[in-house]
């Protein structure tokens, strides 16, 4: 995993668009991360997650407060991680193929900014690794990038 954090850090250096970084940063989970159908962002937006980039399947364009596992992430202010969606309160099925899903907060100066989510068509497949390492990429797109 520090191998990806590396070449992560290396991909975002010397550019400071929030806006790009988030884009390559989508691709690069996508394609680094085995067993995934979608990866990127949701911004926060009054009160709403609205779409940002992804790699994937077309998704859900805008979150209303409080429902499913990104809004979770967002108002506990933590990552969430789900083994099985269909066994999560109010989750919502932007793609029915989903089976699992880890959401990671994107917080910019103490705010929060939006997240990251990240969903796989197979059940139980994000480990307590990966999550370390989402959080940790997260961090690098953070310091990178102006917001």
């Amino acid at each position: 995993m520090l191998l990806r954090l590396k070449q992560l850090a290396s991909l975002l250096d010397g550019q400071t668009d929030w806006l790009a970084n988030c884009a390559n940063f989508s691709a690069f989970i996508f394609q680094e991360i085995p067993q995934l159908n979608w990866a990127g962002f949701y911004r926060l937006q009054g009160d709403e997650l609205v779409l940002g980039p992804f790699q994937g399947k077309v998704a859900c364009s805008r979150l209303k407060r409080g429902k499913g596992v990104c809004w979770a992430a967002a108002e506990k202010g933590q990552t969430v991680l789900v083994p099985n969606v269909h066994v999560f309160p109010g989750h919502i099925a932007c793609d029915s193929a989903s089976q699992s899903e880890i959401v990671v907060p994107v917080v910019v100066q103490g705010k929060l900014w939006g997240v990251l989510d990240i969903d796989s068509p197979v059940k139980n497949r994000f480990t307590q690794q990966e999550q370390d390492f989402l959080e940790q990429a997260v961090q690098i797109l953070v310091q990178s990038s102006q917001f």
